[in-house]
């Protein structure tokens, strides 16, 4: 595993970007002055419902990776063919965090790999406190209070026969990679993310990993984004059409990936990360780990070149995907029509607290905002607009809280807030946001994503150089950027 010298020109990538949603592979192209991106293929993904036990109503929620897999190879071969003469330099892989895959002393995969979302870890959080009581565990992984985090997970496999038999725990990401290169490794952005990391070190904390009640042996060892782990396997370089093709270790959790390609300016920046979820904060070089914080439910993460993710998690589009898919259900659900109609409303409408549990699972979710409206002492919105422009209105709500809380714990103030990803297209949520926020949005580019992802590879490879800052200049000098101004602006 090597990083190899700057230098040898303009390059072309292959980004994996698997989201909880759908997957896409993308060809990447990045130079001195050159960074483009070219989707060759999209899939869809989502958790797999099963039903489990004798009478069928313990439903668990799997994750379809060797679709994924399937899919992805199938991608990279396309990108072989649209990259030409050339070839492709190397290979990243991101995806989200926190779910994971067990796999026995041969690589065998032990079963599919559960999602976040699945039940599995009710109440699972509270037994954990009760041996490391939440402030003493956020002093030493940092993390935000989710309920589904990999520590959380591992004490709730702990009840089955899996960690028994399982010789190698890799994250999703990581999984791809095995597969694709044959190195087992954990990458430290999304290592960060599991709770089992120590946040000053970004390293494999062993009080952490005892707690989660598995053999430190499961663990691979970390490496930092931009490592350069190696060739292609020859099996999967035959089969892609990509011998020479080197795997780069990328900011391998897709945040990561995004936060590296935002184009901001200076330090003095925000950032929505929107897709499924609305991953909202500021870039820090050390963590808060403050009281305040832990209430305010803040985690760090690392980011690429050790820079810190100081962030909120909220739900995101999330609710709103589920809201289109049960309208899709009833017949049709015409999403440009619906928020041209949730435009027209007047504001002041309904907005409810999106990060409620209650709009974590899948499933219908047109009853959960309408109950949480009543809940709240809110109007009930019965028109699908309504629904939507409640939904925009509580997500933008939220968001700017957590802008605020950001800047008031951590002492950086804000000039510009970034939306990135899928949420830059939706430009009635960019608009509410500049609102809410009191803040100029400036929304792209929409794949953040598998740009960051490009730019850590070519930078690895020697194609690029510089800090994460000019990574950044570059993709403000090549994508277009749509800029909103908030409400009292608008009006002067």
């Amino acid at each position: 595993m090597t990083r190899p010298a700057p230098g040898g020109g303009p390059g072309t990538h292959a980004a994996v970007d698997l989201g909880a949603s759908s997957g896409r592979v993308m060809l990447g192209r990045a130079g001195p002055d050159l960074l483009e991106l070219e989707e060759v293929a999209r899939f869809r993904n989502g958790a797999v419902e099963v039903a489990a036990g004798p009478d069928g109503t313990a439903a668990r929620l799997h994750w379809d990776v060797l679709g994924l897999w399937r899919d992805a190879v199938a991608g990279l071969a396309d990108a072989a063919h649209r990259a030409g003469p050339d070839g492709v330099r190397s290979v990243g892989v991101d995806t989200w965090a926190v779910d994971y895959a067990l796999l026995d002393a041969d690589g065998g995969l032990l079963g599919t790999p559960r999602s976040y979302r699945d039940a599995r870890t009710d109440g699972v959080a509270r037994l954990v406190h009760e041996r490391l009581d939440a402030p003493a565990l956020y002093a030493r992984n940092g993390l935000q209070h989710l309920p589904f985090t990999t520590i959380y997970q591992l004490v709730a496999e702990g009840r089955g026969p899996l960690l028994d038999v399982a010789a190698r725990l890799l994250l999703l990401p990581d999984l791809l990679g095995y597969w694709l290169s044959g190195h087992q490794v954990a990458e430290s952005t999304n290592a960060s993310t599991t709770g089992l990391a120590d946040v000053r070190t970004g390293r494999w904390a062993p009080d952490l990993v005892a707690l989660a009640g598995v053999a430190p042996s499961l663990l691979p060892d970390v490496v930092d984004a931009g490592t350069v782990l190696g060739p292609l396997l020859p099996a999967v370089a035959d089969r892609t059409r990509l011998a020479g093709t080197e795997l780069v270790a990328v900011g391998s959790h897709d945040t990561a990936s995004a936060v590296v390609g935002v184009p901001a300016e200076d330090e003095r920046f925000a950032y929505v990360a929107c897709g499924t979820w609305g991953l909202v904060g500021v870039e820090l070089e050390e963590p808060v780990l403050t009281p305040e914080s832990l209430a305010a439910g803040f985690t760090n993460e690392r980011g690429v070149d050790g820079r810190v993710r100081y962030l909120h998690n909220v739900m995101g589009l999330w609710v709103l995907q589920c809201c289109l898919d049960e309208w899709r259900g009833e017949g049709e659900a015409d999403l440009g029509r619906l928020l041209a109609a949730a435009e027209e409303l007047p504001p002041g409408g309904p907005v409810v607290d999106v990060d409620d549990p209650a709009f974590l699972p899948p499933g219908p979710m047109v009853g959960r905002v309408r109950r949480a409206c009543e809940a709240a002492g809110q109007p009930v919105p019965v028109e699908r607009a309504a629904v939507v422009r409640c939904v925009l209105d509580s997500l933008a709500a939220a968001f700017a809280r957590a802008v605020e809380d950001a800047v008031r714990l951590s002492g950086r103030d804000v000039d510009v807030v970034h939306l990135v990803g899928g949420g830059a297209r939706n430009e009635l949520l960019c608009r509410l946001t500049a609102d809410a926020c009191g803040r100029p949005v400036l929304a792209g580019p929409v794949e953040a994503t598998a740009l960051g992802n490009v730019l850590v590879q070519a930078r690895a490879t020697g194609a690029l150089t510089g800090a994460l800052e000019d990574l950044r200049a570059l993709v403000r000098r090549t994508h277009a950027l749509r800029r909103y101004e908030p409400a009292a602006s608008r009006r002067r």
